[in-house]
């Protein structure tokens, strides 16, 4: 018996026959080809090419639906390579300077690529080898006709061990007969890790030597929730991590039980729990996993990977199908949030030093009122239709909603000109999201319907870390003082001046601080729909002054750190 240590990427505890993937080289021999064949030879790369934007904007849709949107935006950066002139300038110059067949050129091409990524010292970038990887290998099997099936042709449930698994093998495991998955690298932060927890299968990556030490049939045990692994273990430990398997299985069965029962505390107090999505194919999972409606609709999606601007038509079809599906219960449409991480190549926006706090969001929307007013008419229109809010994302100021209102009623001026049906009275929001507004929202408090916290940015900006730079993600901490009273402060104004505030960032459904929100005051938490039943679980399982009490002693607390494992305690005490 062995025991291996590594990262803990996703919980959970799985035992399987160890089923081992090599790195895959794939060989290109070099031929030789005639001047006159070259024009085939670019045709052939340019259909590899459109084949495999294809397959991988195919993919995106199918994670976007059974895994959520966030794993499905880690293809964002396989479209950017198969977008990348250079690189394509590259392979066809050296295709036409020396005569040989594209598939070598490319694979050439690629192997420099990958060469220089591996030698960048940034972390974040280095990582980003993996993406260049993966597409790259997409577009060889496309030029030279092969077919990807590493998962499909097994037998029996296995833990998977790799040296590194690409976003589209994490991909290709899902409803496969994979219990498990181990790699000699990654972090918590690596795509692999993200894309495990939504598989819902324990994974432990950054086990260094687990591709020499573990061998093909080997039994082992993953522990997802501690991340250690046994190799072949004797009996007495099998059945104790057996019977820990057994219990966490009965725990996760326990909460999908109450997925379709209201979100009560012991005492009466009931909260909000509700969706966030970003694609309409996602509405059958919102109901499956009982969500009381959903709080963050993004709309990115309408801009991503295409050239032309999405119609009116287009925008108002699609929250239509979403309202009428969900009604009656409400649908929150965050209105267009392009910038930081995202970009529209047909407007060239600037990729600044700081794109996170360039020309974004309510910022854009506000400098292109004709593209901004194209989908609040669309909104308007679907309103009839069921229960829509709208709500503006990255607000820093009282002028910018001021602003955002005059444009909303143009759109309803030019509506009622144009004889069309809508519901005026329609609920508008704000997300906080920047510390400015999270200390002015008394002030915003008066401009809107509702309130919406937006975590993840708001976490960032006000800790000054890159949610996205590996060497400051430690910094990252939603626990931390500062945010809980930022947290504290916003719910505070929004009550006073009577309206409801929700919570739509990672953070509202993380279990560990559901306790200290409900206790703060939260009315509605937003998450991806998978997370529900287990968030509905707690707060059907404390009274609300026992959170309130929690929440102030956490407000008591140094340090993020402290926050965590004092939430962690309490937790692990009301659940048993």
């Amino acid at each position: 018996m062995i025991q291996l240590k590594g990262i803990a990427a996703a919980g959970g505890i799985s035992v399987g026959p160890a089923h081992k993937i090599g790195r895959e080289e794939l060989t290109v021999p070099r031929q030789s080809i005639k001047p006159e064949e070259i024009p085939v030879q670019i045709q052939l790369f340019e259909e590899a090419l459109i084949k495999t934007r294809k397959e991988i904007v195919a993919l995106q849709k199918r994670i976007a639906v059974e895994m959520g949107q966030e794993q499905a935006e880690i293809f964002d950066a396989h479209l950017l390579v198969l977008e990348d002139r250079m690189l394509i300038e590259e392979v066809i110059l050296r295709l036409k300077q020396e005569c040989v067949n594209v598939a070598y050129i490319f694979s050439e091409v690629l192997k420099k690529y990958i060469n220089v990524f591996s030698k960048i010292e940034d972390e974040y970038l280095k990582e980003r080898v993996v993406d260049v990887n993966d597409v790259g290998k997409r577009i060889l099997h496309n030029l030279l006709g092969r077919e990807r099936k590493e998962f499909e042709d097994l037998k029996e449930k296995v833990v998977v061990v790799a040296h590194d698994l690409s976003p589209s093998d994490t991909a290709a495991m899902h409803k496969q007969k994979v219990c498990a998955f181990i790699t000699d690298i990654g972090g918590k932060t690596s795509h692999t890790a993200i894309m495990a927890k939504s598989l819902e299968i324990p994974a432990v990556v950054g086990v260094e030597e687990a591709t020499t030490k573990i061998k093909a049939g080997d039994i082992l045990i993953v522990d997802g929730g501690t991340g250690v692994i046994i190799i072949n273990p004797d009996e007495e430990t099998l059945r104790a991590y057996q019977q820990e398997e057994l219990k966490l299985k009965g725990i996760t069965e326990g909460f999908l039980s109450v997925k379709d029962l209201p979100a009560v505390t012991l005492d009466g107090k009931a909260v909000e729990i509700v969706a966030n999505i970003e694609l309409p194919e996602e509405v059958p999972s919102v109901k499956l996993h009982g969500a009381q409606g959903i709080g963050l609709y993004r709309t990115e999606f309408f801009y991503m990977n295409r050239r032309d601007l999405p119609s009116e038509e287009e925008h108002y079809q699609a929250y239509k199908y979403v309202a009428e599906e969900m009604n009656p219960l409400p649908v929150i449409i965050r209105t267009l949030d392009l910038g930081g991480d995202k970009f529209l190549s047909q407007f060239e926006i600037p990729k600044d030093m700081q794109p996170f706090l360039g020309w974004r969001a309510i910022r854009f929307c506000l400098a292109r009122p004709d593209i901004f007013k194209v989908q609040l008419r669309a909104i308007l229109r679907a309103s009839v239709h069921g229960k829509l809010k709208l709500m503006y994302p990255m607000i820093s100021g009282i002028e910018e909603l001021q602003q955002a209102k005059k444009i909303l009623d143009e759109a309803k001026k030019e509506l009622k000109d144009r004889g069309i049906p809508f519901y005026n009275d329609i609920e508008v929001g704000a997300m906080i999201e920047v510390p400015s507004a999270a200390m002015t929202a008394d002030l915003l408090a008066t401009e809107v319907d509702f309130f919406s916290i937006g975590t993840n940015d708001l976490i960032q900006y006000s800790l000054a870390v890159d949610r996205t730079n590996e060497k400051v993600a430690y910094l990252y901490e939603p626990a931390h003082p500062a945010v809980l009273r930022l947290i504290k402060n916003i719910i505070e104004a929004a009550h006073n001046a009577g309206i409801r505030v929700g919570m739509c960032g990672e953070m509202a459904g993380e279990p560990a601080f559901v306790l200290v929100l409900l206790g703060l005051g939260l009315d509605e938490f937003s998450m991806p729909p998978l997370v529900i039943p287990e968030v509905k679980s707690i707060i059907r399982s404390i009274k609300l002054s026992d959170a309130q009490a929690i929440a102030k002693e956490a407000l008591k607390l140094s340090t993020g750190k402290e926050v965590a494992e004092f939430s962690q305690v309490k937790l692990r005490k009301i659940l048993g």
